[in-house]
């Protein structure tokens, strides 16, 4: 009998592992999809738990006011046409603002306007009974303004004059109270600060006209008592030239007190006005475009941070130039505030000397009238001072008129920051949110389940994927067998056999082997699901199901040994690298789809410690390879099988030396002859890591097939394998990767669902038939 010739092609050494560089993103998709469960498990975890945080989290409420704030100040006693004056480059504007919505002060003040402190509901301690001294008052109304800040949210509306005032608590009622007094308050608080100038000149002017007003009942006196005493009715000046240079003399006396006191008035309104605006306004805008140099300066410095650290030369440069900046502008301000105030006084002090200078020539020329004639000078004098501090008292009284109306404008509430949107009693709660908590939970949940699916990933070694297998032992993958229970047709371990994944040849419970059917068919129409341990082999699907995915797989496996090798190959070993990996139902299966080719094969069991082809088969193990080793008289153990074209030789009884049989001349030479006998011999071998057969065995067959359970064998395990027969000079053409499930994902699982939607619509044939 010849072999099947196989395909000419030169031996290629095995293949070495890949650098494991590159990114699968289908490995990473196989490990959720075999992790399902848990990340599903995870994310219901997760669920509940934001139902019970929601559950059990107090509800609050928020309420959002409003208010527009505008860059101008109202400036008291200003000769100024427009009395709004526009501050747009102070860039410490806003932010104040901000500070001020949240200074305890602003909130002590909601607390008196609302009346908190005698609140129980807000103030538990209002209704208690005890002397309360003032600095216990205050500790409380500090306590219930900072508890009250708590609850206030300041957020600015990007690129506008509009804040977002919002308040949270636990009643609608009082947030919409609370959010709104905090606006209110803010204004009153504005226009309280905003007009204290004007108040201030205000109190000053007063004091000067009421002590005006008893300069002029006192001369008023003197001259009445005087006019009495020496019965002066009327006295003509003009008759007098003393009288007449007396007279003018008043006059610029008159005028140089006016001037002082302008002087004077316009000196206290300089060293009360704000700096930055007194500076603004004598510069003649310097200040403002050294302002606006400074803001555009620290935006480039704002915006380069982005990019560039603070310790790059460009960022230090350009915080030195911006501090020389602040630095420029700051010295500006002082210059222009000291060099108005500087003249100010000069011109209040030269006014003064002015005034005091008329004033003591005034008196001189007194005295002189007064020699001349004293009556009529001093009645005249008397009545000269009467008159010039009544057109003083006049000039007063109208400037005070003017600071009077200013002032009133408080009582008008008239500010620069107005309400536009009021807060109204919410409708609903703020928080706890039940999308939010539900999304968070998700989320959390998934994270959750993928985190532990990566962990149990990292500390899983076993071998899972044919990509694994190459990439990791540098073995070609010949094959991928599936999990037959994927599709429903169950099958499990042997019990009694620690290495194989077949059953025996006793049926299942209620399954009825139907004439012209083979075991594994009658298994499959079992009705219901089949009992731990008594499901149909595996073994025989190739001849009992032969349009199967198992089957097609199987005939991948012999394809794939035909074409592994340029030189005949014959005889095949197959073993594992632990017990229970399936390498029986390989060499089963292999031996069984090489027969259907038509050619002559023969399955040999040298595993003669755990022997369990004869079961498989259903042969006598009575007769077998180790007969035929230990004696020559015995008949040769070649037994026929149900399977045509195959031919099976059991291994006999279990001997106490296995690895000096099969290591004997009489096993080298029984094998040569069924290699020329047969066309392919099948052996089935121990595990390599547990003894040294299948070591032995394969020094006399043309190749090593591996086969790997998917999910079981570690890494460790199967490289210690490959590493121990290939130091033994064992050629091993492959791995055979067992129970594959389609959740394992990669190329395999493409196969999968390749062959299904292949196989959809074809008809089964019936059982037995070959492919």
């Amino acid at each position: 009998m010849s072999p099947l010739a196989p395909v000419p092609m030169l031996d290629e050494p095995d293949l070495a592992p890949p650098a494991e560089s590159e990114f699968n993103l289908g490995e990473y998709i196989g490990m959720l999809r075999r992790h399902w469960k848990l990340a599903a498990v995870s994310c219901v975890l997760g669920l509940t738990g934001a139902s019970i945080h929601y559950a059990i989290t107090p509800k609050e409420y928020q309420a959002v006011t409003v208010i527009q704030i505008e860059r101008r100040n109202i400036t008291p006693l200003s000769n100024m046409q427009n009395p709004w004056l526009e501050n747009y480059w102070n860039l410490e504007f806003y932010p104040t603002q901000y500070e001020l919505l949240h200074s305890r002060g602003l909130a002590e003040r909601v607390v008196r306007n609302l009346e908190l402190m005698e609140d129980p509901a807000f103030n538990p301690g209002a209704g208690r009974d005890g002397a309360a001294t003032a600095e216990a008052d205050d500790a409380v109304l500090g306590n219930l303004a900072d508890q009250l800040r708590g609850g206030l949210a300041v957020d600015p509306v990007r690129s506008t004059q509009l804040v977002r005032l919002s308040f949270n608590s636990s009643s609608p009622e009082f947030a919409a109270r609370a959010v709104n007094a905090f606006a209110e308050a803010f204004i009153d608080l504005g226009v309280e600060d905003r007009f204290a100038s004007a108040g201030k000149a205000s109190t000053f002017l007063s004091s000067q006209i009421d002590k005006l007003k008893e300069e002029i009942q006192d001369k008023e006196s003197q001259l009445q008592a005087f006019s009495r005493r020496s019965d002066i009715v009327t006295m003509d000046p003009k008759s007098n030239v003393t009288l007449q240079r007396l007279e003018a003399l008043n006059s610029q006396f008159i005028d140089a007190r006016k001037y002082r006191i302008e002087k004077e008035s316009a000196f206290r309104q300089i060293t009360s006005a704000p700096r930055e605006a007194l500076a603004d306004s004598l510069s003649g805008g310097m200040v403002g475009d050294m302002r606006g140099q400074l803001l555009k300066l620290e935006r480039d410095y704002e915006t380069k941070l982005k990019v560039y650290k603070p310790e790059f030369p460009d960022m230090i440069a350009l915080k030195t130039e911006i501090e020389k900046s602040r630095q420029n502008l700051s010295d500006l301000v002082k210059e222009q505030v000291d060099k108005a105030r500087s003249d100010a006084n000069s011109a209040y002090q030269t006014a003064l000397r002015q005034e005091q200078a008329l004033e003591s020539e005034l008196n001189s020329l007194k005295s002189e009238v007064i020699d001349q004639n004293s009556a009529a000078v001093e009645y005249t004098n008397l009545k000269v001072e009467v008159e010039t501090r009544r057109d003083l008292l006049d000039e007063l009284l109208r400037k005070q008129s003017e600071t009077e109306v200013t002032v009133r404008l408080q009582d008008t509430r008239e500010s620069n920051v107005r309400i536009i949107d009021r807060a109204l009693v919410p409708g609903g709660p703020f928080r706890p949110s039940l999308r939010k908590d539900l999304t968070y939970g998700l989320l959390l949940g998934l994270l959750f389940g993928v985190g532990c699916a990566v962990v149990i990933e990292f500390l899983d070694r076993t071998v899972k994927t044919p990509e694994e297998v190459e990439r990791k032992l540098g073995v070609p993958t010949l094959a991928v067998i599936h999990d037959i229970s994927e599709s429903g047709k169950g099958y499990g371990y042997s019990a009694g056999y620690g290495y194989g994944y077949g059953y025996g040849d006793t049926p299942a419970e209620g399954v009825r082997i139907k004439p012209g059917k083979g075991r594994v068919a009658a298994a499959l129409e079992k009705k219901g699901p089949q009992p731990a341990g008594q499901q149909a082999q595996i073994e025989l699907v190739p001849h009992e199901r032969p349009r199967t995915l198992i089957s097609e797989a199987y005939r991948s496996l012999r394809t794939a040994l035909m074409l592994s090798s340029a030189r005949e190959l014959k005889a095949v070993a197959v073993t594992s690298a632990v017990a229970g990996e399936g390498k029986t139902a390989t060499a089963s299966n292999l031996a069984v789809v090489l027969a259907q080719l038509g050619r002559q094969v023969l399955l040999v069991d040298c595993d003669l410690r755990k022997p369990r082809l004869h079961q498989v088969f259903r042969v006598s193990n009575r007769h077998g390879l180790v007969n035929q080793l230990t004696s020559a008289a015995d008949p040769e153990p070649i037994f026929p099988t149900e399977v045509p074209n195959l031919w099976i030789t059991p291994s006999g009884p279990i001997p106490p030396n296995p690895s000096e049989l099969l290591s004997s001349d009489r096993m080298r030479e029984w094998l040569r002859s069924v290699r020329a006998r047969f066309d392919f011999v099948v052996i089935d071998t121990p595990p390599a890591l547990a003894v040294t057969d299948a070591t032995i065995v394969g020094l006399l067959a043309d190749g090593v097939v591996l086969t790997l359970r998917c999910g079981k064998v570690t890494r460790e395990e199967a490289r210690h394998c490959r590493d121990r027969l290939r130091q033994a000079g064992l050629k091993i053409l492959g791995a055979v990767l067992n129970r594959y499930r389609s959740l394992q994902g990669g190329a395999a699982g493409k196969r999968y669902r390749y062959y299904e939607a292949y196989a959809a619509d074809e008809k089964e044939p019936k059982a037995g038939s070959a492919a």
